[in-house]
């Protein structure tokens, strides 16, 4: 167990750590201003007079025109669901986001995030048209639903992550319980998690056919290998 363990999520675990003890709190600035603007969005959407600003500036629906979609979807990342506790949403934002500013730098791990929310979004749109009676459709009352805010993003990264540092295992566990959540749930959430999935899957497989390409020219180290030293992210 100790084995598996280190094989893992050792080398994830040394970035992370190496990363925090040697800038604390400044090796993450990035995911604390997120935390802190999910807080803030939650607070004022929750205030009578604060509502409808929240939908209107960072709430996705996917009865929207689709170029006021895209342009809402960059801060609907961190819009937490009203239905929901908003420390969930905290708790993810802050863990996943803070790894992988860390393991991956804050500008790659903002586009893999927005990249993943994005394809929830189209999905939506897609999923729609197909209808319901398809396993990818949706019914049109989900039209009116609100896209899912962190949580795509916070998955996205999270398979992202693993498939990064070699943690085939926890990455493989991530994406079966989302395909469980949608069996046994069968909602627009759930179904634009596993779009999200589906984009970051699409993105990492693009990456390892470059890598591919590179291997012969002097490629960057993965995490695992002998060679690898663990990065501190700037």
């Amino acid at each position: 167990m100790k084995d598996f363990a280190i094989r893992e999520w050792g080398p994830l675990y040394t970035t992370v750590r190496t990363a925090l003890v040697a800038r604390r709190w400044r090796a993450i600035p990035m995911t604390l201003a997120a935390v802190c603007l999910t807080s803030v969005f939650q607070i004022v959407q929750n205030q009578d007079w604060g509502y409808q600003p929240v939908q209107d500036i960072g709430s996705v629906r996917a009865e929207d025109p689709l170029v006021l979609a895209l342009l809402r979807t960059p801060l609907s990342l961190f819009v937490p669901a009203l239905d929901l506790p908003v420390w969930g949403a905290l708790a993810q934002v802050l863990l996943v986001f803070g790894i992988a500013e860390i393991c991956l730098g804050r500008w790659r791990t903002l586009l893999v995030a927005y990249a993943a929310t994005l394809a929830g979004t189209l999905y939506a749109r897609v999923g729609i048209a197909l209808g319901p009676d398809g396993p990818l459709g949706l019914p049109a009352s989900d039209a009116r639903v609100v896209d899912t805010g962190p949580s795509a993003a916070v998955v996205g990264l999270a398979v992202y992550v693993c498939w990064r540092y070699r943690a085939r295992w926890t990455g493989t566990l991530v994406v079966v319980a989302m395909v469980v959540e949608v069996l046994i749930k069968n909602n627009l959430a759930g179904k634009e998690h596993i779009a999200a999935i589906a984009a970051v899957l699409a993105v990492i497989a693009f990456q390892r056919w470059r890598e591919r390409g590179q291997r012969g020219g002097g490629a960057e180290p993965r995490p695992g290998t002998r060679s690898w030293k663990p990065p501190i992210r700037s």
